[in-house]
């Protein structure tokens, strides 16, 4: 027999695990679909955003519209979409760390 084989078998089970590990987090990027957070400023623009970082809705209250200039319309809506996207980011991260028992694994998002 040769030298080293033994080890041949703990390969195969890291190769399961990490078979395993991939279905999970495939099976969790679908679910995140459904995971939904919004971000208000100024209680004035609202974005809504899934786990997948769709943005799924922006409202704008009109007196927003009719009080302020184009530029400070779309400086609140920039601010608006980064905090949403941000946040929803945050709670993917969350749930990849309690799938993954906190082992960063690049590219996984």
């Amino acid at each position: 027999m040769l030298k080293g084989l033994g080890d041949i078998g703990k390969m195969g089970g890291i190769i399961k695990q990490a078979l395993e590990m991939k279905s999970r987090i495939e099976e969790l990027k679908q679910k995140l679909a459904d995971e939904i957070v919004e971000f208000s400023v100024a209680e004035e623009v609202t974005v809504t955003v899934n786990g997948n970082l769709d943005v799924l809705s922006v409202k704008i209250k009109e007196e927003l519209l009719r009080n302020e200039d184009v530029d400070t319309v779309e400086a609140i809506l920039c601010a608006a979409v980064n905090g949403a996207v941000g946040k929803a980011r945050d709670m993917v991260k969350a749930k990849m760390t309690e799938l993954t028992g906190n082992v960063d694994i690049p590219g996984l998002m």
